[in-house]
């Protein structure tokens, strides 16, 4: 069987010859040959003396057959013929599946007893796709793979949830952690209860929690449903996320903002695990009290997402600039003077320092909607693009 698909059937026309040598009659020669083209191996075959199976040996196990060359052998030709050579041999010592890591260690100090300047073993089914094989996929019994493992969430876990409003229709996004940091489970709920909408998203909230359980990295969902297009779409309460081309848009890229950092991984810690918190990062005297405002944020120096100050996971926080109001178009600014939060999501791999200036953490930003067909515009350069249909904000 070929590593590419198909097969190759190599004849053996020395095995004739041989039997002649060994002093087998013309009929006698037949009926071998016979068997070994019925059967593949030449074990068990009429006439064949016990004592001249070794000669027949080859370097795999044959279809239906037990024998093949033992790997000291392998190395025995190459240790008579190295003596004769400048360089190395070019020869492979072919071991069975069966073969212990203490065989092949044995192999190799075998050869560099014997003089061999070289040594290269290859055991059979040590590859997923190799090169030759004398058996079928379907010969090998090979192991069906293990059903896929649901990692439950403990019955007690802790959750975040999250407001939202897209063009009017308001709902709530709750997201059950598992004591790592990571989602689990997710809840959709809208505010009008038994519309055609707030059941397709109770199920879709569903679907996603048991994919999440079974591995499915968030990241894939985040990269598939986000800016997808249907109605409901407008603007947003969000300040983080103005235009959602949909419902479902809004919330896997409200769960990306949240629990991804800038290369897609998920948050390391739960806050109230092994990450220290705020109050294990600065001294006593050195917190200051934080002036909340409406819409969940503070101002002077300790400004950040309420959020965060709850200890919400994997959620970076969100300093206010010199002007005093937040960052925007998503960017992530945290000053030299970064408050407790700021620095646990550096520790996290939430921020990265560039140099000794602010640390900037680009997120996917939003652009203003395309004059032309209406869909989120992105920065690029000095205007925006619309990657829906071309047109460019401005910018020729």
């Amino acid at each position: 069987q070929l590593a590419g698909g198909g097969s190759m059937k190599i004849v053996n026309q020395t095995v004739p010859l041989a039997l002649k040598t060994l002093g087998y009659s013309e009929d006698q020669i037949a009926a071998i040959a016979e068997y070994i083209e019925a059967h593949n191996t030449i074990e068990g075959a009429p006439h064949l003396r016990p004592e001249h199976l070794p000669v027949f040996d080859c370097a795999f196990v044959a279809p239906g057959g037990t024998r093949f060359i033992p790997w000291r052998a392998h190395v025995l030709m190459m240790a008579a013929a190295q003596p004769f050579l400048s360089g190395a041999i070019s020869k492979t010592v072919n071991m069975p599946r069966e073969s212990t890591p203490e065989d092949i260690a044995a192999a190799f100090m075998e050869g560099w007893k014997l003089g061999l300047k070289a040594l290269a073993v290859y055991r059979d089914g040590s590859k997923e796709s190799q090169p030759l094989s004398t058996r079928s996929e379907s010969d090998k019994g090979a192991q069906p793979l293990p059903p896929p493992r649901r990692e439950r969430l403990p019955d007690t876990r802790q959750s975040i949830t999250h407001k939202f409003s897209v063009n009017g229709h308001e709902g709530y996004i709750t997201v059950g952690l598992y004591p790592d940091g990571r989602p689990g489970e997710l809840f959709i709920t809208m505010a009008k209860e038994g519309s055609t909408i707030g059941g397709l998203m109770d199920c879709f909230g569903t679907a996603v929690s048991m994919s999440l359980q079974y591995g499915v990295p968030l990241k894939v969902y985040v990269e598939k449903f986000s800016h997808t297009r249907f109605e409901p779409q407008g603007i947003t309460s969000n300040p983080e996320i103005r235009l959602a081309t949909s419902i479902v848009d809004y919330i896997f890229r409200w769960l990306g903002k949240t629990f991804l950092s800038e290369k897609g991984t998920e948050p390391a810690a739960l806050p109230g695990g092994s990450e220290p918190g705020p109050e294990a990062a600065e001294p006593e005297a050195e917190r200051k009290p934080a002036a909340m405002k409406a819409g969940g944020r503070q101002t002077g120096d300790g400004s950040a997402m309420a959020l965060a100050a709850q200890g919400k996971p994997g959620q970076a926080v969100l300093p206010a600039t010199s002007t005093g109001r937040p960052a925007s178009n998503g960017e992530l600014r945290t000053p030299s003077a970064a408050p407790a939060g700021a620095a646990a999501a550096m520790r996290r791999g939430l921020a990265e320092p560039a140099g000794e200036g602010p640390s900037v953490m680009r997120l996917p930003s939003d652009g203003p909607a395309c004059y032309n067909c209406g869909s989120l515009t992105y920065p690029h350069g000095n205007c925006y693009l619309c990657h829906n249909c071309g047109s460019s904000m401005g910018c020729s």
